[in-house]
């Protein structure tokens, strides 16, 4: 995807000229296969921690009658998230909060049916002179330990949460989410072409319960080029409710 200041979709605009972090593929498709989703058509709760541009409600918000909250620690983004949902006709579906999730988490007890995420993930990794950019980007401002106490405390006891990680930094993760109760029912693989080996991971938790203890979990991988720029055709019908050119 061009970097453009706005990225233009069937039924919603997001201006992202003032937000570090921009529209990606890897974004648009998690929040795509997070639309399709059972959890999410059923849920009257959503929250998304680390909103950003505010893509990922945006999708949601398309695809459920859901109330989503959506939490945004970068000043300048959150005012642009909050625009982008006035803009939409969501907008009364729609809420953003200013704010650090360990903020939100230390004064709220609301649970939600459904999580959302796309953290931070760079750990010690080389920073550049974007002091935003960074915080977006690297888990100094959220580490994968509070993110994990986040979900915990605020996943309704059947709901879902939805994170999308890197694969070199999915252990680490689950390793806290493990430690909070969480449990790993979904695993989704994204791969540029059938060439390559998954570079992102989409992984769907939720409360463990001692009766599930055994329950596998469903392994999926989705190819996004046949080659690039090319779409898949899985990618065209999944993405063809939200990109102008399918």
């Amino acid at each position: 995807m061009v970097r453009n200041r706005y990225f233009a979709f069937k039924q919603f605009k997001i201006e992202q000229g003032q937000c570090a972090m921009k529209v990606t593929t890897d974004a648009c498709i998690f929040g795509a296969l997070f639309g399709q989703s059972p959890s999410l058509q059923n849920s009257q709760t959503v929250l998304d921690i680390g909103a950003g541009t505010g893509l990922l409600s945006l999708m949601a918000a398309q695809n459920s009658q859901s109330s989503i909250t959506a939490i945004e620690l970068d000043e300048e983004a959150s005012k642009q998230a909050e625009d982008n949902f006035a803009q939409s006709q969501w907008a009364d579906q729609l809420h953003l909060v200013n704010s650090s999730i360990q903020s939100f988490s230390a004064t709220s007890e609301q649970r939600f049916d459904c999580i959302i995420s796309n953290p931070p993930f760079f750990q010690q990794a080389f920073k550049g002179n974007d002091h935003r950019r960074n915080l977006a980007r690297h888990t100094d401002s959220l580490s994968f330990s509070d993110l994990a106490k986040a979900i915990g405390k605020h996943l309704a006891n059947s709901g879902e949460a939805w994170i999308l990680l890197p694969v070199e930094s999915t252990t680490l993760f689950l390793t806290a989410a493990v430690q909070e109760g969480l449990k790993l029912i979904k695993q989704v693989g994204l791969r540029s072409s059938s060439s390559h080996n998954n570079h992102r991971y989409i992984l769907v938790l939720k409360h463990l319960n001692d009766t599930e203890e055994s329950q596998e979990v469903h392994e999926q991988t989705v190819t996004i080029y046949d080659q690039h720029p090319h779409y898949t055709e899985e990618i065209r019908l999944l993405m063809s409710p939200y990109y102008l050119a399918l």
